[in-house]
């Protein structure tokens, strides 16, 4: 019977002690853009988890209102971002809220459920705090009289003949000039010379030199810096694979790649992922990469279009024979 007991004993301290150590590898956190905000303000409302991939968890259900007097206007869906360390996710959500009450209010804590085996948890976030301001109104001026409406000396009803006419006469004009210069260089009155259109390799390198020269991530203008990398090689990426990169997650835009394998080789599909992941984590998890990350981004872009881009086959040059002009002697 002590046997038994003690058994029990060591399986609850061991249970308590396992599910300790999966609640400090485990982060749960709650924030909103600011504290302070007028009457019928929309904020931002961010739950962020950080967790092992081995450990389930089941999100905390936002309703319609967070309390009865902050509602919540849109919800958001969970994104779900790879760390530096293989092992670990971070899972975010961020909804939009409002309150139409003025006053002090607490956003109580959230509880994200983890599932471990046949072990269940719970960890909660930080409550917040809310501060809902009013328009302020000054009762000392009282009620005021009410403005005379004045008579307008000319409706428009009355200069629209006039406003047409010297549309008119400004249209016979161009057109009288636009006549006699086509005219004068022997082109086709309604001709339009087709501009050439720059292939988008062209495009993205000229970007991208552009975002080197300005030396973005040196003056820690980090988010700027990837914001514009990812969005030179999206548009690249749709211009040249006539994908919708631009309207597309990076999860997205790379499952088109891994489907499709004859649109790039395996080496650019990777360094296409690891540019639109670490911008994904700077953008959106206010993650702070090293500069040897930053330098490695810009060359893994240039990288990336160099390998991909579309070669302009050029016509063969005629024999010298063939030319037009010229004379060959044979001897």
């Amino acid at each position: 019977m002590k046997l038994n007991v003690l058994l029990i004993v060591a399986l609850i301290v061991t249970g308590g002690l396992s599910g300790q150590v999966a609640a400090q590898q485990i982060k749960a956190t709650a924030s909103i853009d600011t504290s302070h905000i007028l009457i019928g303000d929309q904020i931002k409302l961010r739950l962020e988890l950080d967790k092992p991939k081995g450990i389930e968890v089941d999100f905390p259900m936002v309703s319609d209102s967070v309390t009865s007097k902050i509602e919540v206007v849109q919800r958001g869906k969970i994104d779900t971002f790879q760390l530096d360390d293989k092992n670990r996710i971070k899972l975010i959500q961020q909804s939009v809220i409002t309150s139409f009450d003025t006053g002090m209010y607490q956003i109580p804590p959230f509880y994200f459920r983890l599932k471990n085996g046949q072990l269940t948890d719970s960890i909660p976030t930080q409550a917040l705090s809310l501060q809902v301001h009013g328009m302020k109104i000054d009762t000392q001026k009282g009620p005021t009289d009410i403005k005379v409406p004045y008579e307008a000396p000319i409706t428009l009803k009355e200069i629209i003949p006039y406003i047409l006419g010297i549309i008119l006469i400004g249209a016979l004009i161009f057109f009288g000039f636009y006549y006699f210069q086509r005219k004068r260089r022997n082109e086709p009155l309604f001709g339009r010379q087709e501009k050439t259109k720059e292939p988008p390799h062209v495009i993205a390198l000229r970007e991208l030199d552009r975002v080197r020269g300005q030396k973005l991530w040196q003056q820690e203008k980090i988010k700027q810096y990837y914001s514009e990398i990812s969005d030179i090689l999206r548009n690249y990426i749709q211009e040249r694979f006539d994908i919708s990169a631009l309207e597309q997650t990076s999860a997205e835009t790379l499952a088109v790649f891994k489907k499709h394998r004859d649109l790039a080789d395996e080496k650019s599909v990777d360094q296409l992922q690891q540019i639109l992941s670490l911008a994904d984590l700077v953008k959106f998890a206010k993650y702070e990469p090293q500069p040897e990350d930053n330098n490695m981004t810009l060359l893994n872009a240039y990288f990336f279009v160099n390998q991909t881009k579309k070669e302009e086959i050029k016509a063969p040059e005629k024999p010298v024979e063939e030319q037009e002009g010229t004379e060959v002697e044979i001897k």
